[in-house]
């Protein structure tokens, strides 16, 4: 292969970047995707397997940071953070704040429903390119509420999706019932999110991204990227071995562990980990037609990967602390509250680390200071839903086409 200066190189083997390998490489560039992994064995891994189009909402709302207090101080609560992390997650935690002024809280919203309106079509129009059209559910995702007292405090969200046209049908517990007789009677409302699809796989996705990338000639290489050479603009990316790969374009796309790299290259990020837990149930004893969320419990499980995953909890302790798997079993706790038949056997347990900024909406962006590089990371729980659309957007960005959507909300130098 030649590694001149027209190659293209993207940093990061997840879901994000193997997407935009693979956009990059089908339109023609010549393209090496660049992990210390193999593709998908990151977030993309582990992920809720849901196209969820709904849920853009910005996390910093005030209805969201009011409670944050009282989740910290409970043990089982949504939210944990580690106290001997807390002084290093103050400065991300003020900006996190800053975004829930009215004005910006608006403009958020609208940055991600932009995204999110793209996302089901794109995703399925990129399935259909690999060949995988079947691998996508046709059913939603059922809000679940034990009462009104319960929907009301997720009202902000029901008034959002009507405010964009994101479809949702309000159920009562009988057409609940039709639709998935295992959910506890005590459930006594519903949403039915129709359009949050589901992947059967979401780590075969990315597999099967990466294989038909490499089908086009792309090239993945197992390496750690520990540095950049550049002058005017990139011209190649250092790995751990001492080798060089050349290149006149380079896109960091690395999820979580994106802002030490933007560091070499004297650019800041303010990007967090919000380290994500799941649990994979092999024999649950019960089927599922929908995935399901208890907004009030804060969890989720999706029938995926031949079996139910189980998530939902938000830990922040940042990239290097060994996993607490307790934070896993409380979303299990909570799932057999709403399937009282669910049998917890035939388990595994992961940790993985969501990439967040504190305004919720990613960054897909030229560098604003190293001409050549571009960056697509940030997307929080929402990495598998953008995925498709990112690449398109990128491609057209990297191709100095006009990206169908304008780009400048998610620019790198909006903090």
């Amino acid at each position: 292969m030649n590694k001149g200066k027209q190659n293209i190189i993207v940093v990061g083997a997840g879901v994000i970047g193997t997407a935009i390998a693979h956009e990059m490489q089908r339109r023609g560039r010549q393209v090496i995707l660049i992990d210390r992994d193999a593709p998908g064995r990151g977030a993309s891994y582990g992920n809720m397997a849901s196209i969820a189009v709904t849920e853009f909402m910005p996390a910093s709302r005030p209805s969201v940071w009011r409670q944050i207090p009282g989740w910290l101080l409970d043990p089982e609560g949504p939210v944990h953070v580690r106290p001997a992390y807390m002084p290093r997650l103050l400065p991300w935690f003020l900006r996190f704040l800053a975004a829930s002024r009215r004005g910006r809280l608006w403009a958020l919203e609208a940055a991600g429903a932009a995204l999110c309106a793209r996302a089901l079509a794109d995703t399925q129009a990129l399935l259909r390119e690999i060949g995988t059209s079947e691998d996508m559910t046709e059913t939603g995702c059922l809000s679940l509420y034990t009462d009104e007292t319960e929907y009301r405090a997720d009202r902000d969200h029901i008034e959002i999706l009507e405010r964009f046209g994101f479809a949702h049908e309000i159920l009562g517990p009988s057409d609940l019932r039709a639709l998935e007789p295992e959910v506890t009677p005590a459930i006594g409302k519903a949403v039915l999110l129709p359009d949050n699809r589901s992947l059967r796989d979401p780590y075969a996705y990315v597999t099967r991204l990466a294989e038909r990338f490499v089908g086009l000639g792309g090239e993945i290489c197992r390496a750690d990227v520990t540095g950049f050479t550049r002058s005017a603009q990139i011209s190649g990316v250092r790995l751990g071995d001492g080798r060089v790969m050349e290149g006149d374009t380079v896109v960091i796309a690395a999820g979580a562990y994106s802002a030490r790299l933007a560091r070499l290259l004297g650019e800041t990020m303010p990007l967090e980990t919000e380290r994500g837990y799941h649990t994979q149930i092999m024999a649950p004893g019960l089927r599922l037609a929908h995935s399901i969320i208890w907004p009030a419990r804060a969890f989720m499980v999706t029938p995926t990967a031949g079996g139910i995953r189980i998530g939902g909890t938000v830990e922040m302790a940042g990239l290097d602390a060994p996993p607490d798997y307790r934070r896993a079993r409380i979303t299990v706790k909570r799932a057999c509250e709403a399937l009282p038949n669910l049998r917890v056997e035939g388990i595994s347990e992961w940790m993985g680390h969501r990439p967040a900024f504190p305004d919720t909406i990613p960054v897909m962006s030229a560098s604003a200071k190293v001409p050549g590089v571009y960056y697509a990371t940030g997307h929080g729980h929402l990495g598998l839903t953008y995925a498709a659309t990112c690449a398109r957007l990128m491609g057209r960005l990297i191709a100095g086409e006009t990206p169908e959507l304008d780009l400048r909300p998610y620019r790198i130098d909006r903090f």
